[in-house]
């Protein structure tokens, strides 16, 4: 009698670990706004840099999020990447980025209209100051950024919103994996 209650104690014990852990790591769902802002603190020093138009005739990277594949680090780890390919593509709730390794272009997609902007933080790995590139011209529209990163250095992205009327920057966000500045994975 006394083992059928361990063994009780024992199952109840592990569906309630089991029900918080999944209820703790669920992610967030980035194709959702969040019911009420979160501000991202950003690390003292960031360099805001607006961000322009695309040179008329570039090949723009898709806004949409089905469109990605060729765009993707894992697609361009697979085969070597051409010069205007866009690695590291990474999205949150209306914003999209993604590095050109060719020029170091830093690409920040606007996808809602909800006042704010795109933003595309870039982080080395070699200690160069970070800093964010920011779209403001409007949804459904790239700006770039064009940078001159260490060709042996990695960059990482960093994907939020922006305000332009408060110089806050808000959740959600999403970070890229590493990506090679030379293109070479």
């Amino acid at each position: 009698m006394r083992e059928n209650w361990r063994i009780k104690v024992s199952v109840a014990a592990g569906v309630s670990a089991l029900a918080l852990s999944a209820l703790m790591t669920a992610p967030a769902v980035a194709d959702e706004a969040a019911d009420s802002l979160q501000e991202v603190q950003m690390p003292a020093g960031v360099k805001i840099v607006e961000g322009l138009a695309p040179v008329a005739g570039a090949d723009a990277p898709s806004l949409e999020p089905e469109a990605d594949a060729p765009f993707s680090a894992a697609a361009a780890a697979k085969a070597a990447p051409a010069a205007n390919t866009c690695l590291g593509s990474t999205a949150a709730y209306g914003s999209k980025g993604c590095f050109q390794h060719n020029g170091d272009i830093v690409w920040a997609g606007d996808t809602q209209k909800d006042g704010m902007s795109a933003a595309v933080g870039v982080y080395t790995d070699y200690g160069r100051a970070a800093e964010v590139c920011i779209n403001k011209l409007g949804v459904n529209t790239w700006a770039t950024c064009n940078k001159d990163y260490r060709e042996t250095g990695n960059v990482r992205l960093r994907v939020f919103r922006y305000d332009g009327d408060t110089g806050k920057f808000y959740q959600p966000e999403t970070w890229s994996g590493w990506i090679p500045v030379d293109g070479k994975y």
